[in-house]
This record gives structure tokens, sequence and C-alpha cells, in this order.
């Protein structure tokens, strides 16, 4: 087995098993606290504005906000980290009929594989701190899939007109 077609089965499914874990850990340990301050600052928001407390309603809107916020990033981590694993498991077995180089290869399997787990990371970190960094490694992630993904593509089409 290349090293290219190794580094995208073998971390894509340490990958989709890492979301899978941080999935379950977050159902178990942290979704119920989140829905709860979720469903609890709506509430607090509704009554407030009801009771015509508007500093109040804001407050709560603005903790609701905040909770879902991060909520939403959780969920969304989990998710992404199992489907970019799967893509990377997909890529790693059809990785023979891309036209390139194995050196190629390796270096977009690396990228492929470092995008995948940067990119949710950085949408994870986003939910500690607000500043730039986070949103870098995203960012950072995001270009890095886009590439590798585009590159392998390109690498796919050249197999393709090569066996016309």
């Amino acid at each position: 087995m290349s090293l290219g077609r190794r580094i995208l089965i073998i971390g894509g499914i340490a990958l989709a098993l890492w979301g899978m874990a941080y999935g379950l850990w977050y159902a178990v340990f942290a979704e119920h606290q989140a829905l709860e301050t979720i469903g609890g600052s709506l509430t607090s928001a509704f009554a407030n504005a009801a009771d015509r407390h508007l500093e109040s309603a804001h407050a709560s809107l603005g903790e609701y906000r905040a909770a879902k916020y991060v909520y939403d990033r959780q969920v969304d981590v989990h998710g992404h980290w199992i489907g970019l694993g799967m893509l990377l498991i997909v890529l790693g077995i059809g990785l023979d009929r891309v036209i390139f180089s194995e050196s190629i290869k390796s270096l977009l399997a690396i990228a492929a594989f470092a995008g995948a787990v940067l990119f949710p990371l950085g949408v994870l970190l986003q939910t500690v701190d607000h500043g730039n960094l986070p949103r870098v490694v995203a960012i950072l992630g995001s270009v890095l899939m886009i590439v590798s993904l585009a590159a392998f593509a390109l690498g796919f089409a050249r197999a393709r007109l090569a066996s016309k």
C-alpha cells in the first residue's frame, strides 16, 4: 500500500473514529447542559418580554445566542470530522486512479488529512476564543481541503483523459 493511500485510509478511519468519540463524549457529558441553557435562556427571554422587562429579555437573548453559537459548533465539529474522515477513506480507495507521481499523491494526502483535522479544530477553538487564531486555523484547514480536493479532481480527470 502506498504512503498516500495509508495516510488517507488510516487517517480517515482515525478521524471518523475521533469524530464519533467526540460526538459520544459531547452527547453524554455536555449536550444536555447546553440544551438546558438554550431552553432556559429562551424561556426567560420570552417571560421577561411578556412582563415588559426589556433589558432582562435582551440579556436572556444574549445568553441564548452565546449558548446556541457554542452548541451549533460542537455539533458541526463532530459531524465534519466524521464526514471528512469518510471522504479521506473514499479518496484513499480511489487513489490509484489519480495520475500523479507517488510523491505528489503523498503530499496531497498529507494536505487533505491536515485540512480535515484543522478545519473542524479551528471551528471548535472558536467556542473558547473569539480571536483571530481559531479563524486562521479553520481557514487554513479549509484551504488545504479545497486545494487538495481540486488537485485530486485534476488527477482523476487526467486519468480519464488518458484512458480515452
